[in-house]
């Protein structure tokens, strides 16, 4: 991918290095130096400071202190920020052909944990959106784990993970995640399941219509970059996770589809760039 050069979202908070206190509070590394010191000049035992920073995250709700705003410094934090500033472009200009508004959501890029409106997450959960304040949370480490764990090397592979999550963000606008989770309260296990692969799938198809419009306003997939997004889709579908644990194939647990499914409807919006073509709650086969 040709991203290098490209144009850097501002709408990204860095919270790596930053880790889960006591009540769901994040404390940096000069806050646990903080409570040390204290504890020394007071002779106070440093875990009844960490007991009253509870009970204070307890009255104020658990909220998260936060990190830094803005385009991360490395390497790997600006090629996030770059493709989050491209989905931005792209839905936008997808919204505004609706005669609506893309209201962007914030890029949250954690380490090991993080605290978010919908509760505490640890990395092994992988990336996820929030619709209860609208972030996508990422642990950067996901990407080295695609690359050795999945085989799911290359740019697009990782750009996709993030298209999917902003792809559920763009659910979350359009009122259709609402629908689905209401539904899901209605109907049996098997049904909600199915609800949520569908669910899935259609932010797969939207991570593909990104792809195109991206792609189409500044040619920047380069030869082998579809192919890595397509494998990368494969790597994490729940047939393939099933067998990668030992586990026999279930379809009636699955949550986001088989491989085989994510890969068509990537496909599907990597080719069309039409948000109309991501009806995955048709009648049509997925």
């Amino acid at each position: 991918m040709k991203w290098r050069g490209e144009r850097e979202s501002d709408a990204v908070e860095d919270r790596r290095g930053m880790r889960i206190g006591p009540g769901g509070a994040l404390i940096g590394g000069a806050g646990v130096l903080l409570v040390l010191l204290f504890s020394v000049l007071t002779g106070t035992d440093p875990t009844q400071v960490l007991e009253l920073l509870q009970g204070a995250s307890r009255v104020d709700g658990g909220a998260s202190e936060p990190g830094p705003v803005g385009a991360p410094a490395d390497e790997t934090g600006k090629f996030a920020a770059v493709v989050l500033a491209s989905t931005e472009d792209a839905w936008s200009e997808i919204f505004a052909e609706r005669g609506q508004e893309y209201e962007r959501p914030r890029l949250v890029l954690f380490t090991d944990a993080v605290q978010s409106a919908c509760g505490t997450a640890q990395s092994a959960v992988g990336p996820f959106y929030c619709p209860s304040d609208s972030q996508v949370y990422l642990d950067l480490g996901f990407f080295r784990e695609l690359e050795q764990r999945f085989g799911a090397p290359g740019d697009f592979a990782r750009a996709y993970v993030i298209a999917h999550e902003v792809g559920h963000h763009v659910q979350n606008l359009l009122g259709l995640s609402e629908r689905v989770s209401a539904a899901q309260r209605r109907f049996s296990r098997e049904q909600a399941n199915d609800l949520s692969v569908r669910l899935e799938l259609q932010a797969d198809c939207f991570a593909g219509v990104w792809g195109e419009r991206a792609n189409r306003e500044r040619a920047w997939l380069e030869p082998g970059d579809v192919e890595a997004g397509l494998a990368a889709a494969a790597a994490i579908g729940d047939d393939t996770l099933q067998r990668r644990a030992g586990d026999a194939v279930q379809p009636e647990s699955w949550t986001h589809g088989s491989s085989a499914m994510r890969v068509k409807w990537l496909r599907i919006g990597l080719r069309s760039g039409k948000l109309e073509d991501c009806d995955t709650f048709g009648d049509g086969p997925l």
